[in-house]
């Protein structure tokens, strides 16, 4: 066997095994993500970069860093470490979602980021239109929630009033103020949203040229902005949680003593999958995909 299909397939099996470790909870080898990114640069490599041959493993690098600094800890390797209380009058952390969200995006923001002004090029006006309705769900998705969370927000203010005034004494409440928590709203979705646009442009783009596997993993990519989008928000600090409208938080699909983390698993499942199509895309026996249209 050629040494870049056995380099692939050695990435896939280890993004296999990452998996199944966050599925259970228990990895496999904590090393497993790091391997299969570490392999799928040596299948780029193997396999021929394309031009510009800088873009595919600049793309990977901000990948593999990020995959090293959240390798799962070693087992039984225990909770000691230093630990910072604040105080109980610290305020409304208007940027906890935001923190959350970048933290979890911002390796694939910068290898997306990285790909797009690679293959940036002259594109028609329906490519642009493209871009703004496979955009419509996500944006729509996290206007829905930002509304959900304000409006129960809202419900949840009027009743502490109602029972105030009923057993007739003062409430001191969390203090939340409305425009407060739209804002760290706001801030927490700009990343997923980021994250989704940029993925979506690049899925048009390499589409264009004619790198449809490519293409379809750059669409994976933008999934991965959902999820995001209700880790975020999650994150918030509010005075009671409010999740009718959350479809893939971490409880979507309800853990079991024996799967306890199904929705992490499944994010990671599609984040490497779409890892694996972008490479195995624009590398080998792809390189020789049509010209990017010209701009009409």
């Amino acid at each position: 066997m050629r040494r870049a299909p056995l380099l692939l397939i050695l990435a896939a099996v280890s993004a296999v095994a990452h998996v199944v470790g966050v599925l259970v909870a228990a990895p496999i080898w904590r090393g497993a993500e790091v391997l299969s990114l570490g392999l799928l640069l040596g299948y780029a490599v193997a396999a021929g970069l394309p031009a510009p041959r800088w873009a595919v493993p600049a793309a990977l690098v901000p990948l593999i860093v990020h995959t090293i600094r959240t390798m799962p800890a070693e087992p039984r390797a225990g909770d000691l470490g230093w630990v910072v209380y604040g105080s109980g009058d610290a305020g409304f952390d208007r940027t906890a979602g935001f923190d959350a969200t970048l933290a979890g995006s911002w390796a694939a923001l910068l290898a997306v980021a990285v790909l797009v002004a690679a293959f940036r090029g002259g594109g028609r006006r329906r490519h642009l239109v493209a871009v703004a309705l496979a955009a419509a769900p996500v944006v729509g998705y996290a206007a829905v929630r930002a509304v959900d969370v304000v409006g129960g927000l809202a419900v949840s203010s009027r009743v502490v009033e109602i029972r105030t005034e009923t057993t007739l004494t003062r409430g001191t409440g969390p203090g939340y103020d409305r425009a407060d928590v739209v804002s760290a709203l706001v801030l927490a979705v700009l990343p997923p949203l980021a994250l989704a646009l940029a993925a979506l442009a690049l899925a048009v783009l390499l589409a264009g040229r004619g790198r449809r596997l490519a293409a379809t993993g750059a669409a994976l990519l933008a999934v991965l902005a959902l999820p995001l989008l209700d880790a975020g928000i999650g994150a918030v600090p509010l005075p009671g949680p409010d999740d009718s409208t959350a479809l893939f938080a971490w409880y979507a699909i309800p853990p079991t003593s024996a799967l306890p983390q199904p929705v992490a698993a499944l994010s990671a499942a599609v984040e490497l999958a779409a890892y694996l199509l972008l490479v195995a895309g624009l590398t080998g026996a792809d390189r020789a995909a049509v010209p990017a249209p010209a701009a009409g």
